[in-house]
């Protein structure tokens, strides 16, 4: 009866366990792994963020349209040094604030808006043009 509980408990015991290396390589798959998605989820995305807001910078000269991180919209005056710019904000020209680069959350690029004036009068010209179609068929 001892023989077959010592046979009993060592087989226990062994069906457990798991070879020495097999412990430690998980181990290190779990940190590679955790590195990795840290890697991807929180340092790439900042580092894409930087590249961007650098790009953005280099467009920054005077007469420019910024929108500051308050939410308030101006127009670049100078550029003193690399941190500081002077903003002009609203019509008044005694309006002038100096305020730092990273203060700067969007700059209006003159090329991307879309003159609305020019859309509408096209879509009245359509307009016309369609009623005067509509006419022609009767």
């Amino acid at each position: 009866m001892m023989n077959l509980l010592t046979v009993l408990s060592s087989a226990d015991a062994g069906a457990g366990q798991m070879p020495a290396g097999s412990g430690i390589g998980m181990l290190v798959f779990y940190i590679v792994f955790f590195v990795v998605m840290i890697y991807f989820v929180m340092i790439k995305p900042s580092k894409k963020q930087a590249q961007k807001r650098d790009e953005m910078m280099t467009k920054l000269k005077p007469g420019v349209s910024i929108m500051t991180t308050g939410g308030f919209f101006g127009t670049v005056i100078d550029i003193p040094d690399e941190e500081t710019v002077i903003v002009e904000f609203g019509n008044n020209k005694n309006c002038r604030i100096p305020m730092h680069q990273k203060a700067i959350a969007e700059i209006e690029d003159p090329d991307s808006v879309i003159d609305d004036g020019d859309s509408a009068e096209e879509a009245k010209e359509e307009k016309k043009d369609k009623k005067e179609d509509k006419k022609s068929k009767k």
